[in-house]
């Protein structure tokens, strides 16, 4: 009998140890976020400090940031982390976030073929840039997804004073995919593009291509974060969500993302306190 209660008592406790470890194992949230922070390597390299320190899983969805809001619109994600501040103020405005808060910043740059057709190479003004490319009409490779370098590269057209809809030729290819997908397309086709310059510097199979223009003010390319609202959709998680939030913006996140680098070159520069 002795035996028998013995034996009871350690399978109820192994049953409770594995109940307990399941329920650990349960406590994750689903991020909506950028193929620039996933393919840079930065979530590769942030994640698992965040995990260690709150025993908070996370789980991304890298997209467009145009898919990533629309995702939080539909309460499939707790959080979003994002690049596209006039989309994030607008996800605000209908409700959808609870409240937005700057991370990090990096730049874009126009990446181009070492041979140069359009002679944009040293340039720093990029709307000149652009302008030289539709009129060489140099192979161009649009993301075309929504994204937020979608959505910069939109607004540098126009202010580089460039109809888009009457401009568009064999010369400009929107793909309607990420950032890596972009730059292999570049690189195989010799063809330009805007890329954010982390997934740049993390790129390997990079061909003829360089960096050809880059330092503009208007290259500036600020990151986001905001909770989905658990009002709109109450089954967001907004305790472990906003534990996010707050590592990511502490100083402790804020070290990390500085401290992420490819080759001894920053990727990202926290200002989650500017």
């Amino acid at each position: 009998m002795k035996r028998l209660l013995v034996l009871v008592a350690s399978l109820a406790f192994s049953s409770l140890a594995f109940f307990g470890s399941a329920l650990a194992q349960q406590r994750t949230i689903t991020v909506a976020s950028t193929t620039s922070t996933e393919q840079s390597g930065l979530f590769g390299y942030l994640l698992p400090s965040f995990t260690s320190a709150t025993g908070i899983g996370v789980k991304v969805v890298a997209v467009g940031t145009g898919q990533a809001l629309d995702i939080g619109r539909r309460g499939d994600a707790d959080v979003v982390f994002v690049h596209d501040k006039v989309a994030e103020q607008k996800f605000l405005a209908e409700g959808f976030g609870v409240k937005r808060h700057d991370v990090m910043y990096n730049d874009f740059v126009v990446i181009g073929p070492k041979a140069d057709p359009a002679h944009i190479a040293g340039g720093k003004d990029v709307a000149v840039a652009l302008r030289k490319i539709a009129e060489s009409r140099a192979t161009f490779v649009s993301r075309g997804d929504r994204s937020g370098t979608h959505e910069a590269e939109l607004r540098l057209w126009k202010e580089a004073g460039i109809d888009l809809a009457a401009a568009k030729g064999d010369w400009y290819r929107e793909i309607g995919q990420g950032m890596g997908a972009a730059l292999n397309m570049a690189s195989s086709a010799n063809a330009y593009l805007l890329s954010d310059r982390g997934t740049w510097l993390s790129f390997k199979n990079r061909g003829e291509l360089a960096v050809l223009t880059e330092g503009d003010r208007r290259l500036f390319n600020q990151y986001g974060v905001m909770l989905v609202n658990p009002a709109r959709h109450p089954g967001v998680k907004a305790a472990d969500g906003q534990a996010f939030i707050d590592w990511l913006v502490s100083p402790q996140g804020q070290k990390t993302i500085a401290d992420y680098k490819v080759g001894g070159e920053q990727l990202f520069f926290p200002n989650a306190s500017d």
